[in-house]
This record gives C-alpha cells, sequence and structure tokens, in this order.
C-alpha cells in the first residue's frame, strides 16, 4: 500500500493543532501574559511527528482513529514543548531560536518562559485525566507518559526518562563522551517521549499487552534513529535549514552519536535500527503501513 507521507502529515497536523486549539487557554483568556506565552511555544510551527506517532499507532491497532486520540497527541506535544521551553532557557542550554523563532524566554522573559513549561506540564495531564473510553486504558497511559517524562521511577532499566536523559546530559557537558552515556541519555531525553507518544497511541487504541510490547520495540529503535539522526543534523546542517541554532551540540561539548562514532558510522547506525524498529511492525500487516511511512520520515530527514 503507497502512502503519501505529505497528505499524512497534514492530516495529522490539522488533527492535533485543532485539538490544541480546543485544550489551551485563549490569548485573551486572564492571565493574559501566560496563555500568550503558552501558545508561542506551542504554535511555533513544527511537525508534530509526535503527535502523528500517536495518532497512527491508535489507527494502525484501532483500525479507524478511536475516540481520545488526537488529545492523547496533543497532550504530548503540551509535554514536549514544555521541555523544548525549559531545555533553551539560559540555565540549560541557552538559545535563542526554536522551530525558526525567538524561544520563550526571549519573548516573554525568563519567568513567564518556566511558568509556561510548568503549565503545558500540568494541562497535559489534565487533558489525559479526562481521556474517554476505558478507565484502565486511561490510568495505562497516565502511567506510561509520568515515567517516560520523569527521572527513572519505574522505568524498566533501558532509559530513565526525559528529565533523567536531561540530567544526564548536563552533567555530561565538558566530558569525554562515552558510547554507554550517549546511549542512555538519547534514549531517556528523546527516545523515551518518542516511544511512549507509541504506546499510549495503541493504548488509546485498545492494544493487547503483546501489541504494546511490540510497539515499545518499535519505539525505543526509532527513537534511538530519530536522536542519531538529529545529532548529525546539527554537525552538517545550518541554523535555517534546522530552525534552530546549528553546532550548539559541538560548541557545548554535549554527549552525541557522532562524537563518538564518527558521522558515517553514525548514519549508518541509524539505518540498521529503522530497519530494525521496521520489522517489529510486520506483524501488524498492511495496517502498519501509515506508521512505518513516519517512522521513516523521522530517520530519513534532512533538516
Amino acid at each position: 500500500m503507497s502512502v503519501d507521507f505529505s497528505q499524512l502529515v497534514q492530516e495529522g497536523l490539522a488533527q492535533t493543532d485543532a485539538a490544541l486549539e480546543r485544550l489551551l487557554p485563549g490569548p485573551d483568556v486572564q492571565p493574559h501574559n501566560i496563555h500568550r506565552a503558552m501558545r508561542h511555544s506551542v504554535f511555533a510551527g513544527g511537525k508534530r511527528l509526535r503527535p502523528l506517532l500517536a495518532l497512527e499507532s491508535a489507527r494502525m491497532i484501532k483500525g479507524t482513529l478511536p475516540d481520545g486520540a488526537a488529545d492523547v497527541g496533543a497532550a504530548v506535544e503540551m509535554l514536549h514543548t514544555y521541555s523544548l521551553i525549559h531545555d533553551d532557557l539560559p540555565a540549560l542550554d541557552n538559545d535563542d531560536l526554536r522551530r525558526g523563532k525567538p524561544t520563550c524566554h526571549v519573548v516573554y522573559g525568563e519567568a513567564m518562559a518556566i511558568l509556561a513549561g510548568d503549565a503545558l506540564q500540568t494541562l497535559a495531564y489534565e487533558t489525559l485525566a479526562k481521556l474517554p473510553g476505558d478507565a484502565l486504558a486511561k490510568i495505562e497511559i497516565v502511567k506510561e507518559i509520568a515515567i517516560a517524562t520523569g527521572t527513572g521511577v519505574g522505568y524498566d532499566g533501558l532509559a530513565p526518562g526525559m528529565i533523567g536523559g536531561q540530567v544526564w546530559d548536563i552533567e555530561g557537558e565538558g566530558t569525554k563522551p562515552t558510547a554507554e552515556r550517549v546511549e542512555a541519555i538519547h534514549r531517556s531525553k528523546t527516545g523515551a517521549l518518542i516511544t511512549v507518544s507509541i504506546v499510549a497511541g495503541g493504548l488509546i487504541g485498545g492494544a493487547s499487552a503483546d501489541e504494546v510490547a511490540s510497539l515499545r520495540r518499535f519505539g525505543q529503535k526509532a527513537g534511538l534513529a530519530f536522536q542519531i539522526v538529529d545529532d548529525v543534523l546539527d554537525m552538517t546542517q545550518s541554523s535555517e535549514e534546522l530552525g534552530k541554532t546549528a553546532g550548539k551540540d559541538t560548541a557545548t561539548d554535549k554527549a552525541t552519536w557522532p562524537a563518538v562514532f564518527g558521522i558515517e558510522s553514525s548514519r549508518a547506525t541509524a539505518a540498521e535500527l529503522l530497519r530494525d524498529a521496521l520489522a517489529e511492525l510486520d506483524r501488524f500487516g498492511a495496517h502498519a503501513e501509515r506508521l512505518k511511512a513516519v517512522a521513516r520520515a523521522l530517520v530519513e530527514r534532512t533538516h
């Protein structure tokens, strides 16, 4: 089955942005500044790839898009955006460009940016708590996402979650990166949220425990490949092409895959991980083609 990825992305964008518009307070809702800061970063652009993974995972399991899938994707996007707002702060990466636009703290100040990230995180969990459908599935989605964005409590040994990965990333600055540390950071800081987007989508679609296990393995492999490619692009693309400041990882001695293995080996590893990830979805047959197309786009992108 041939998949028109451009159309798939546009559909996902429309569904996710409609959900975000419905869920986020408007710019004229008091207190104005916090809601405008939240919207500045949420609607700054981007392909909404994490929500798209959630949507297509749900569609693959259910056979059609289930109720609540768009809200799961929107909640994931809120969490992703909160992490970007905080990552860009002077105390962390100190970046002034994100998705091709000034970062939240540049426009609204550090205090409001911190609060905007906090508010997006709390709104994400409010959204998940209000999901329709089976209560046990909803609880499992909340648990999975909380673990994936946390510091390590409840994790499976592969990655301690997004915040845990951020801590390791900060602690590793200025030191020579090892292969083990780089993989741990990538699996947690970026890979955990990508993986849980897929798992949460499967759960809202009614996935069985065995199907969730396949989705998790797919996400872990695709998520690591995605971040390896991100590292390579940071070293090979311009700020205009990336939509964020290029070369920041090298300039700050970040633990990156190319820093340990080199650019060409990194590209080969990403391609191998993608092949292994796609194989995890073979059990779903033709229903998996849309989700496979998203994974290919994540890893084969050039910006």
